[in-house]
């Protein structure tokens, strides 16, 4: 799996080992849900002003969020995918670093913890997974926990 990682934040000095562990989760990932070896994303690292401002643009919601997830390929019946036959093209996923800080904080475990968790969770929802209703939420967690637990992460 190709991984493309950006940091485009200030707010938290940034360490390599965090690169190293966002390819990790990504290549977990792949492996679990058997991923074609050309697939591709972007994991775009923001605060929480710039994601604020994503979740307000495109999901009408005036607040920062975790993580925000486009699928170059999310398309209704109806349309035509941006790059038809090219299923290993996955897309983009925008994780607040500070929204990850404050969190793993919340809930007692690890910034990298989090972090990854935050990347498991974007890459699901890139592959069509979601949690609108309880039995979904159960099936995605599972596979979260899943690949966590593979990069020795619990809690």
């Amino acid at each position: 799996m190709e991984v493309s990682i950006h940091n485009q934040q200030d707010k938290i000095v940034w360490q390599d080992r965090w690169q190293d562990l966002l390819e990790r989760v990504a290549r977990q990932v792949a492996e679990q849900e058997q991923l074609d070896p050309r697939a591709e994303l972007s994991i775009i690292l923001v605060d929480n002003e710039i994601i604020k401002d994503i979740n307000s643009r495109y999901r009408g919601i005036d607040a920062p969020t975790d993580v925000i997830s486009f699928a170059l390929n999310d398309q209704s019946e109806e349309e035509v995918p941006l790059h038809p036959g090219a299923d290993w093209m996955l897309g983009d996923i925008y994780i607040s670093v500070e929204k990850a800080r404050e969190q793993s904080e919340e809930y007692g475990h690890s910034f990298e913890r989090e972090l990854a968790f935050l990347a498991v969770h974007g890459i699901l929802h890139l592959l069509g997974y979601n949690h609108d209703t309880e039995q979904k939420r159960k099936g995605m967690r599972l596979k979260e926990e899943g690949v966590l637990a593979a990069l020795n992460l619990v809690r």
